[in-house]
């Protein structure tokens, strides 16, 4: 099923670990095939990672743009959810956990960061961080 992918002028975005960015006008891009997409919003900075949730989010993102090297991301990714599920509590939350671990598994990377996204947001709620650049839904992928 084809990914209709449209962008506004300037918008940057990462096809297959190319970073690209769209004209002064927008733009539609329907990708045939499987690929990695994440829109500039969707990419976190090494810097950004701050928090145990963002811990997580990193290396499953990495995962996805770099899915050949994906096992060295990988161990990072277990650790850091390991933690994190050591602390908390939350049925729901941690329901995210396993789903996140089980999508990763089967390789569904963005799949897993969608989910990763449900603990930034509770992890933001609870610390009463100002919410990221990371919206609630995704659009790519």
């Amino acid at each position: 099923m084809p990914l209709k992918l449209s962008l506004r002028p300037g918008e940057k975005f990462v096809l297959n670990g190319a970073v690209l960015q769209n004209g002064d006008r927008r733009a539609v891009l329907v990708l045939q095939n499987k690929a990695s997409v994440l829109r500039e919003k969707d990419v976190m900075q090494e810097s950004e990672v701050e928090t145990p949730a963002r811990r997580i989010y990193f290396p499953v993102m990495m995962m996805y743009l770099d899915e050949a090297g994906a096992q060295r991301h990988y161990d990072e990714f277990v650790l850091r959810l390991t933690e994190f599920m050591g602390v908390i509590q939350n049925p729901l939350i941690l329901t995210h956990c396993v789903n996140i671990s089980r999508h990763c598994m089967e390789r569904e990377y963005y799949k897993a960061l969608m989910l990763c996204r449900k603990l930034i947001e509770y992890e933001d709620e609870r610390l009463g961080h100002v919410p990221t650049r990371l919206p609630a839904g995704g659009d790519a992928g």
